[in-house]
């Protein structure tokens, strides 16, 4: 599964923002992976850089250098809308002269082909195939007087999910959608103004968190400071996994600091889940905390049977066919004598698809693993999500298409077994209300169809004709 995007800003006069910039992304590399880039204004001009790769590969002291100003933004990209190609990295910047933009945007516009559409139609040129460059024209093409107002008018025209980052030449936005379904903090430092996907990229910089920004928030921040509005937000629905699986452990989201309430999933597990087991290991390394609990509840001593080589990221070397057909042995490697003739419980955060399970289960076999009994700190997810994760269609999903017993065959695990989601919204310590479990239940909390949501539908030459749930041809 890949992750949501990251999105960062900054107004802080006399710090050196890009900088600042550049080691919050660097915190927020496990959200995207494809891209990274920083804009920044002095007050008169936006300038940008961005590129293909992770955070240390795009920049240099040098590309840092040409990034002058006091406010910036920032991106790291996994591509949900547009493909992922060096056109489509973001920030995006938009417009001339005074009516220039910066957006970066982590979430999915589902509507965003209608509204290109008009827009094209309006004189407004597409260089991007991503629903972010939409995002950008449409508060453009507002003819409201306040970039505040700018912004809302996009807000009431968008369909879909948005935690964002916008720029102009003197300010700095923090935007989230009504529903809040993705994450977004607001930090201070040294008089100066942060925002940011999560709370750890405030603490790799030094920042204070003071607060989420709300579903629905715009907060505007400029030389007279901060100041919010606010856009009626009917029901909330922060995405589960962001606490099963996107952000950091370290995290802080919705007043929960991810750790534990990982570390409690793994205690449901073993509540819903017992087994007799010598061991308890977690795939590393976002099922560490949740085998622990699991550990911790079942009284099954805790080890690490899978060493997780930290250094597997995006590389612009291509592999040969030897290599590739490793496959998941490039990423893992296990530890046959503490495997060998043991029964072991391996706690994992999900399975999506189900092609890297089995994979792991033959690696832990290999290794001299007498049992294997898989426990999933998420539900079985049976349906898409069209929200800011490139995660796949019904069809691939293999909870969709089997049973779950015919899924522990499939794996060649001994057992399996899921959390409920009761289970969930229980370890997760906070009103099932709050949350989009649209992936488990099929319940979205915006209307969608499932076959409508295509990542290449802005590219160009595409020629896909749906009718939306608003009843808009798009």
């Amino acid at each position: 599964m890949h992750e949501a995007c990251g999105v960062f800003g900054v107004y802080a006069p006399g710090e050196d923002v890009a900088r600042l910039t550049f080691f919050a992304l660097f915190a927020l590399q496990h959200r995207g992976q494809e891209s990274a880039g920083i804009a920044t204004s002095d007050g008169g001009k936006i300038q940008a850089y961005a590129n293909m790769g992770l955070v240390s590969q795009v920049f240099s002291e040098a590309s840092l250098a040409n990034l002058a100003g006091h406010i910036a933004i920032g991106h790291n990209r996994y591509s949900t809308t547009g493909s992922s190609q060096k056109c489509n990295v973001q920030p995006i910047v938009v417009g001339r002269g005074s009516d220039t933009i910066a957006v970066a945007h982590n979430g999915n516009i589902i509507n965003a082909r209608h509204l290109q559409e008009e827009l094209t139609g309006q004189g407004f040129g597409f260089s991007t195939s991503t629903d972010t460059e939409v995002i950008a024209n449409l508060i453009l093409s507002s003819t409201e007087k306040t970039w505040v107002d700018r912004i809302r008018y996009a807000m009431h025209r968008l369909q879909g999910v948005y935690s964002m980052t916008v720029m102009t030449r003197d300010g700095l936005f923090g935007v989230r959608d009504p529903l809040g379904v993705r994450p977004l903090s607001l930090g201070t430092i040294n008089g100066g103004w942060v925002v940011a996907s999560e709370t750890c990229a405030l603490d790799h910089i030094g920042a204070e968190f003071l607060r989420e920004i709300e579903p629905g928030e715009i907060a505007f921040i400029n030389s007279k400071g901060l100041t919010s509005n606010h856009e009626p937000a009917e029901r909330k629905s922060l995405c589960i996994f962001e606490f099963i699986y996107f952000a950091r452990p370290d995290s802080v989201i919705n007043g929960r600091l991810l750790y534990p309430a990982r570390q409690a999933m793994g205690e449901v597990l073993a509540q819903e889940h017992p087994v007799d087991a010598d061991l308890v290991m977690g795939v590393p390394d976002s099922a560490t905390a949740a085998a622990l609990g699991y550990s911790n509840y079942s009284g099954i001593p805790l080890c690490e049977g899978l060493l997780k080589n930290r250094y597997v990221g995006r590389t612009f070397i291509e592999p040969d066919q030897r290599i590739r057909d490793l496959g998941v042995k490039l990423k893992f490697n296990p530890l046959p004598q503490v495997l060998d003739g043991k029964r072991v419980v391996v706690v994992d955060d999900s399975i999506v698809r189900g092609t890297t399970t089995p994979q792991v289960v033959k690696m832990l076999r290999k290794a001299g693993a007498k049992e294997i009994h898989m426990r999933i700190c998420a539900p079985p997810i049976r349906y898409p999500c069209f929200f800011g994760v490139d995660m796949a269609t019904r069809w691939e999903l293999i909870a969709a298409q089997k049973s779950v017993p015919e899924i522990c065959e499939f794996i060649g695990a001994d057992s399996l077994g899921y959390m409920s989601v009761p289970g969930l919204v229980k370890a997760v310590d906070l009103p099932r209300n709050d949350f989009c479990l649209a992936c488990f239940t099929g319940d979205y909390p915006i209307p969608v169809q499932l076959e409508m949501m295509d990542k290449l539908a802005l590219e160009k030459g595409k020629t896909a004709d749906y009718r939306s749930p608003y009843g808009i041809k798009a």
